[in-house]
């Protein structure tokens, strides 16, 4: 697998595409253990649908997570998951933008408010197929749904407000598990979008990871080459240290609140800790000290 570049191409079973079937696999892991926390009931069949054999063992409970997949994975998607369903239903907006939506399934499953139109934003093909996956499930949007197949690396605004968005209406955007995904530069034009797209009132939700410290890029392509190791010995190449962007970037909370949004957050350890779910500890990853954080843009 080669590594990240301008122009690359992906599906759901290649490349960055594969971290969403990946995430997906882990949500049915966990909705299976603790619906009370999670309860993404289109996870599994979705995984199913995309084909990548261990992956979709494992959603469905047929092999056991092993060394695949840390119990402690498990928990993160909890709250996480959680996070994120319950930032929507608190921002309680008729206008929600979910950026890069992968295998997302949020548009059929939360009591959205009446009225809601929810936008996934991804590439032609990732929405193409879940779309025609859930149709063939009987799976019915339960707010008013509309794909906008663009890539972050284009004119995306653009192609939302060609789908109906309206930038003078408050609105709730996502940005679930991507920023590591982009280059520093791409990371800071998204945020500034997002900021510039949104109307007094809107909410955004995201991850901002801490700071590196030094060696912890080479502790991160160790750690994640470890991970992709257990993967090839179950005939799934997924290079995940490759997938990822390195280097300096803004933190994207305090980032967030340069932009003039008021933020607050959690960390994943704060969060397991509060639903009495087992510690991270001092991961080499540092994913423990990764906030979770949701903003407002005030009202003047």
């Amino acid at each position: 697998m080669t590594a990240r570049h301008d122009g690359d191409t992906w599906d759901l079973a290649s490349s960055v595409g594969a971290t969403a079937t990946m995430a997906a696999a882990v949500r049915a892991m966990a909705t299976r253990a603790d619906p009370s926390l999670i309860d993404d009931r289109f996870a599994e069949p979705l995984v199913r649908a995309v084909g990548v054999d261990v992956l979709t063992r494992l959603a469905s409970g047929e092999a056991v997570p092993g060394d695949l997949v840390e119990q402690v994975w498990i928990d993160v998607a909890k709250v996480r998951t959680k996070f994120y369903d319950e930032f929507f239903a608190e921002a309680g907006l008729t206008q929600a933008v979910i950026l890069a939506a992968g295998l997302d399934s949020r548009a059929y499953r939360l009591p959205w408010p009446a009225g809601t139109v929810v936008y996934e934003l991804d590439r032609p093909q990732v929405l193409e197929f879940k779309t025609r996956t859930l149709a063939g499930l009987g799976a019915e949007p339960t707010a008013d749904r509309r794909v906008v197949a663009a890539d972050l690396r284009e004119d995306w605004p653009a192609a939302l407000r060609a789908a109906g968005f309206d930038p003078a209406r408050p609105t709730a955007w996502s940005a679930e598990g991507l920023l590591g995904y982009l280059p520093p530069e791409a990371q800071d034009r998204l945020l500034d979008t997002i900021t510039e797209l949104s109307a007094p009132g809107s909410r955004v939700a995201t991850e901002s990871r801490p700071n590196q410290r030094p060696g912890d890029e080479e502790k991160t392509r160790e750690g994640l080459n470890r991970i992709s190791g257990r993967w090839r010995e179950e005939s799934f190449d997924t290079d995940m240290a490759r997938l990822r962007y390195y280097g300096e970037r803004h933190e994207a909370g305090p980032y967030l609140a340069g932009l003039g949004w008021v933020v607050q957050g959690e960390t994943v350890r704060a969060l397991l800790a509060a639903h009495g779910l087992a510690s991270l500890g001092d991961d080499d990853l540092r994913t423990g000290d990764v906030r979770y954080v949701s903003g407002v843009l005030p009202r003047s």
